[in-house]
């Protein structure tokens, strides 16, 4: 793969979690491998999806280490700039009706002084090792594919795609050295799997796939990981057998929680 595919789109983040009722995405099908139960209610609508500060953090740091400063400066805006109590000279706290009106009024989303300090201190870190620097030199951020994969119309937004290197995904971590152990319990491998299939279903194509991650405290470190082709064979594999209970369970319209058998209880 020298060039971006014709097939890799971009649109706003809006518009691609708005089509998960009809394409499913690696979030979702996460969702179904828990339980296809939750994946079921997500669907209808009978459980929201959650916001957080962690979440708009996570969002304003993946915009400048990917998109750069100037799609940083266009979505975010720090509250540095917020009203003033006279009283005290100090900015007005975010549980004030002062600094609510001041963020309705913002055109962007607003992130704190402190988030700002820490995305900018990730950004560093990131741009500073030589890898990661070298896999998100040329590229597309966010990149969309949508394509039909184990006979269910599916979708991914990359966090990067160098046309050289791969497709390359963007964490963040507490702590880098138990990063490895974080990526299994939160089901990276089989995300990263299921980008890499739709990809492949899209373009014929199957492209080495990264992961950087960098700390989102003190010392800031970041790190590079090939994902291991026997890793994503497994995930991938995985993945293939719930895409194929998640039709057996649009067929039936039964959508068990998973719990349902008694379990034996056998350590300590």
């Amino acid at each position: 793969m020298q060039n971006i595919p014709a097939c890799v789109i971009r649109e706003p983040a809006a518009v691609y979690h708005a089509k998960a009722k009809n394409f499913l995405s690696s979030h979702r099908l996460a969702d179904f491998r828990k339980s296809p139960l939750l994946y079921h209610r997500k669907q209808d609508g009978l459980i929201a999806e959650s916001d957080s500060p962690a979440y708009l953090e996570g969002r304003a740091g993946h915009c400048l280490i990917l998109e750069g400063r100037a799609a940083y400066a266009a979505a975010f805006v720090t509250d540095a700039d917020a009203p003033v109590n006279p009283r005290t000279g100090k900015s007005y706290g975010p549980t004030s009706d002062k600094y609510r009106e001041w963020v309705a009024c913002q055109q962007a989303e607003v992130v704190t002084a402190e988030m700002s300090a820490r995305i900018e201190a990730m950004h560093a870190s990131v741009k500073s090792h030589e890898i990661a620097s070298r896999l998100l030199a040329s590229g597309m951020a966010e990149g969309v594919i949508r394509a039909e994969y184990c006979g269910v119309p599916c979708q991914i937004r990359m966090d990067f795609l160098h046309p050289a290197e791969g497709l390359v995904d963007l964490k963040t971590c507490d702590d880098l050295t138990w990063f490895e152990h974080d990526a299994v319990r939160y089901g990276y491998p089989h995300q990263l799997a299921f980008y890499r299939a739709v990809f492949m279903a899209a373009t014929g194509e199957e492209p080495p796939v990264y992961l950087i991650a960098v700390e989102k405290k003190e010392p800031y470190r970041a790190g590079v990981w090939r994902m291991g082709e026997e890793v994503l064979a497994i995930a991938r594999r995985e993945n293939e057998q719930a895409a194929e209970r998640l039709k057996h369970c649009r067929e039936t319209g039964v959508w068990p929680s998973g719990y349902e058998e008694l379990r034996v209880f056998d350590r300590l």
